[in-house]
């Protein structure tokens, strides 16, 4: 067993918004959060009084302890005050991907049991469709402003009184995000209190923060990722927080330069733009102190090609995943020079690992040895709602969670993660699940069967790559029908973006699809 260098940490018994913003009034008027595009800030002081507000009118119209709320929204300074406003009236939070179509949101608001949505105007008829689809929704709030729905602004205006909700930090849900864990389609993973506030903790010894610090805010906040290390982490610790809707790289370049940018928490494709793109000459990027890269594995010499253009420490990495929280390990700050290349870290506080043979399951490896990687620690999920058997495949009766990663440490505690026993496909960080694209493809009439695959492409991002067999009578159908109809009922993170034609899909005799036969199929064409 494996475990972390640093001192346990106590378990944190608040409410997220109490263990994140009960500092506030100690940094009054810091900037909390600034609009990396226009320039509008919220100050500590303002956050913790606006969400109070909003809290207080939630609660008025009829929002209770125990109800789901659905914040569909992308990157903005109001997301935060809607997220700890639903958490201070009692509410789970489900964050919905904005790019989502109205049917998967509807699944989602479905599956969560979700009564209320807050979201802004641009994606209101996406809302407004996935709750007639779904049913059961109460209202739909905007952050900004709509013809017909109360906004977060008007609300600031609620003389109702602010609620006193009895949460157990231990056991009530914080926030439902969606994962498809190590295989099959999108769950809902219960994240109580406790369990984020917690791991908040655990991160703060390996990543401190604090006032004057400006981290830049670009991957999405609906992400748990972007969730603890853009949002609660830097604001439990006084660090500004600069908004950006979007990963646009001029527009990214110049936040960082305009808004001297002390901190950068990204995805794998960001670093390689940092380190290939003529445009980043174009801007002045001294302010920077340091690059985090992570929800996805990054390449060692493109991570060491972005530190010696930008003349930083190698850019760290930290490894976790949805239902941890998110974080397990990280290479701290003080250590960004020292860590050998290609580690997602070491372990942080209060967590346990073992690696663990794929031969025989049972057998624990050593240092050097690769295997499949498991954790224990105060950031395992509750579970995924309504699926016990989900859960209890991914979290065994002594507590560890198998995360399906297979990786090694070597003899100074470093992890290295080498492949993926799970079959899903990380595209750009986002997840997407192979089962849920070939059960959409086979609705198509002229397939008859289907398997998807993830491949990576010329910019080395992975991407689905669907393995499709006509049916007798479709001999016509084309690889652009194929990616269209996809295209036209998924979020575009999830397109297909290669189609082969094969007479046969392999599969075991269970009937389970045989993967490395496509993979190899594949790097034979």
């Amino acid at each position: 067993m494996f475990r972390s260098e640093y001192a346990d940490v106590l378990p944190v018994e608040l409410p997220i918004h109490e263990a994140v913003l009960g500092r506030a009034a100690q940094y009054g008027d810091a900037p909390a959060l600034t609009d990396g595009i226009d320039g509008t800030t919220l100050t500590y002081e303002q956050l913790d009084r606006f969400h109070r507000r909003v809290a207080a009118a939630l609660t008025e119209a009829g929002v209770r302890k125990g109800d789901v709320l659905a914040l569909h929204s992308p990157n903005t300074i109001a997301f935060p005050t809607a997220f700890y406003a639903a958490t201070r009236a009692g509410a789970t939070v489900t964050t919905v991907h904005p790019l989502s179509t109205a049917e998967e949101f509807a699944k989602q608001l479905k599956d969560s049991a979700a009564r209320w949505i807050v979201t802004v105007s641009p994606l209101l008829e996406t809302a407004r469709r996935a709750s007639e689809l779904a049913g059961g929704v109460e209202e739909i709030f905007v952050c900004d402003s709509a013809p017909g729905h109360r906004s977060l602004i008007d609300m600031l205006a609620s003389t109702a009184p602010e609620p006193v909700v009895d949460i157990d930090p231990a056991d009530d849900v914080a926030v439902l995000p969606y994962s498809s864990g190590t295989t099959g389609v999108p769950k809902g993973v219960m994240l109580t209190h406790r369990q984020i506030a917690t791991n908040l903790a655990q991160l703060e010894p390996a990543m401190p923060s604090g006032p004057g610090e400006r981290i830049l805010a670009v991957l999405p906040f609906f992400h748990i990722y972007g969730l603890t290390a853009l949002m609660n982490a830097p604001l439990r610790l006084g660090a500004t927080v600069v908004v950006l809707p979007r990963f646009e790289l001029d527009g990214f370049l110049a936040a960082i330069q305009n808004h001297r940018i002390t901190g950068l928490y990204v995805a794998p494709p960001i670093v390689l733009a940092l380190a290939k793109h003529p445009a980043v000459a174009d801007y002045d990027l001294s302010s920077l102190q340091y690059i985090l890269s992570a929800a996805a594995p990054l390449d060692a010499e493109l991570a060491a090609a972005c530190s010696r253009r930008l003349g930083l420490p190698p850019v760290g990495q930290a490894y976790g995943m949805t239902e941890l929280s998110p974080g397990t390990h990280v290479v701290p700050r003080d250590a960004m020079r020292d860590a050998p290349p290609g580690t997602v870290g070491k372990l942080i506080a209060g967590t346990e690992m073992r690696v663990l043979s794929l031969a025989d399951p049972d057998k624990d490896l050593g240092a050097g040895e690769s295997g499949e990687i498991v954790i224990r620690g105060p950031q395992v999920m509750k579970g995924y709602l309504g699926q016990p058997d989900a859960t209890a495949a991914m979290i065994d009766e002594d507590g560890w969670l198998h995360t399906g990663d297979v990786g090694h440490v070597d003899a100074d505690g470093w992890l290295f993660v080498v492949d993926r026993v799970k079959e899903l496909i990380k595209y750009k960080g986002f997840q997407v699940a192979p089962a849920e694209l070939e059960a959409l493809l086979l609705t198509h009439p002229g397939i008859a069967d289907a398997a998807v695959i993830g491949v990576y492409n010329e910019d080395d991002n992975e991407v689905p790559h669907a393995f499709v067999v006509r049916q007798p009578t479709a001999t016509g159908l084309s690889e652009g029908e194929v990616m269209m109809y996809v295209a036209e009922r998924v979020a575009p993170y999830k397109r297909v973006r290669r189609v082969t034609f094969i007479d046969d899909v392999p599969r075991a005799a269970s009937g389970k699809i045989l993967r490395r036969e496509l993979r190899a199929l594949k790097e034979g064409t």
